[in-house]
């Protein structure tokens, strides 16, 4: 069996659509919502699932640790993002949306939104269906069992 281009390998074409996509993301998201692509989906993961540690942050924005604490910082210093001490781990803090946070997690959801549109415009709905349910049956087979183990 003859081994396939490059380009015909599924994992290289998930690559090149996660790297156009995000890039042109990134771009909206500057110009839509004043805000750099990492701490809009940090801002989306905080606003749809607060109160979040900063590990419960990573995880459901799939960045590191690091990653998350910075831009959870960042969007603490342009006050979207409240940062508490948690109650049930003194050493450990919380992530809640201000007002304001709020109303700039709904602009980013109507954007992601409007991108997810744009995006997927060329598949009809019965293939967007199934291409997300294709979707969802590859993130569940690659995900680690051991997934969030490092908190």
């Amino acid at each position: 069996m003859k081994t396939p281009p490059l380009e015909r390998f599924l994992t290289y074409r998930l690559h090149v659509v996660n790297k156009i996509t995000d890039r042109d993301t990134n771009r909206a998201y500057l110009s839509d919502c004043d805000i750099p692509l990492g701490e809009a989906r940090c801002l989306a993961a905080i606003g749809r699932y607060a109160p979040l540690s900063v590990n419960d942050l990573a995880r459901t924005a799939n960045l590191n640790k690091g990653q998350a604490s910075r831009s959870a910082q960042a969007l603490v210093d342009r006050g979207l993002v409240e940062k508490t001490l948690s109650a049930s781990d003194g050493r450990g803090v919380v992530l809640t949306p201000t007002a304001s946070g709020l109303t700039q997690y709904q602009r980013i959801i109507d954007l992601i939104a409007r991108r997810n549109d744009e995006i997927f415009a060329c598949l009809s709905a019965d293939e967007q269906r199934l291409f997300g349910n294709m979707l969802d049956r590859l993130i569940e087979h690659v995900q680690s069992p051991a997934e969030g183990a490092e908190d």
